[in-house]
């Protein structure tokens, strides 16, 4: 058996498996019981006659020759849906870009961007997904994103070691900051000390509550008060006075009312970086034109 016998199910299996990072997490976007992903994903390794992922306790990783596969996959899939489109008479999706974007830039930059690409080129379809970081870089690999806003933080390292390197644009880097209670009394002058952030309660997201909304210089274990995903969500907590949360300078125009955003004064700085990152190669008219329109709405927002 060689790769050329594989299923064109197994290559969709292990495109999403390579994307999520996690057997568990492609089976439910498939929809596919656990066991019928690991069927797939065997059967597509005997006919490659390598290991194609590596298993760890935290989910799966492309080996060499996954990377190799993945590639090849992904356009094999592309070429067939855009076949089966052409059968059924649909019209050539050239003028549809696929962008992915985490949190924070939809609360500003997306939509400003969207806007102002909407009027100048009408014809260009803009369809987006929201995701964390490494859930985006996966989807670049995995070729289910044409481009993708992602974050960065100090020391700046490349989005992941995987060959051939993303290429990243940087948009924008600015001060991380924090966001109270209009009444707490850290509210009271323009700035923070670092100190003054010891023994408070915080608003965090799922996950390292470091890397999700407790300052990162904290040198103590944090008191997480509150966990929420959702920024609208943290940020009406610290409303009403339940806690406070790191917050990107990005935010400060979309906050609601009785939260002050302060910078932190003390302690390393704190910056973060909005990219904009995509798979090495030629961009498509299209694509470069999204590009040039998120350019151009973080110009306008400085």
């Amino acid at each position: 058996m060689s790769l050329a016998d594989a299923s064109l199910v197994a290559l969709r299996v292990f495109r999403e498996v390579a994307e999520r990072g996690s057997l568990t997490a492609a089976a439910t976007a498939l929809g596919y019981t656990q066991s019928a992903v690991s069927r797939q994903i065997a059967a597509l390794e005997r006919s490659a006659g390598v290991p194609l992922l590596e298993r760890r306790h935290d989910g799966v990783r492309l080996t060499a020759a996954g990377r190799l596969v993945l590639r090849r996959a992904a356009v094999v899939v592309d070429q067939v849906d855009a076949g089966a489109r052409e059968l059924a008479g649909l019209p050539e999706d050239v003028s549809t870009v696929r962008l992915g974007w985490f949190a924070t830039a939809g609360a500003w930059l997306l939509p400003q961007a969207l806007t102002a690409l909407g009027r100048t080129h009408p014809s260009i379809t803009v369809v987006t997904r929201e995701g964390s970081t490494p859930a985006l870089v996966r989807a670049l690999r995995a070729g289910t994103v044409d481009i993708a806003l992602i974050s960065s933080a100090p020391p700046f390292r490349a989005p992941d070691d995987e060959i051939p390197a993303l290429e990243t644009d940087t948009l924008v880097e600015r001060s991380l900051r924090v966001a109270v209670p209009s009444m707490h009394p850290l509210a009271r002058n323009d700035f923070i000390d670092v100190e003054d952030l010891r023994g408070q309660r915080w608003i965090a997201g799922p996950g390292d509550p470091w890397v999700m909304g407790v300052w990162p210089g904290l040198d103590e274990r944090p008191v997480v008060a509150h966990t929420a995903r959702d920024w609208l969500a943290k940020l009406q907590l610290v409303a009403a006075g339940l806690g406070i949360t790191t917050i990107p300078t990005s935010l400060s125009e979309v906050v609601p009312a009785g939260v002050r955003i302060l910078p932190v004064r003390g302690g390393p700085a704190e910056q973060r970086r909005v990219l904009l990152a995509r798979l090495p190669g030629p961009l498509p008219e299209p694509v470069a034109r999204l590009a040039a329109a998120l350019r151009a709405a973080v110009l306008e927002t400085d």
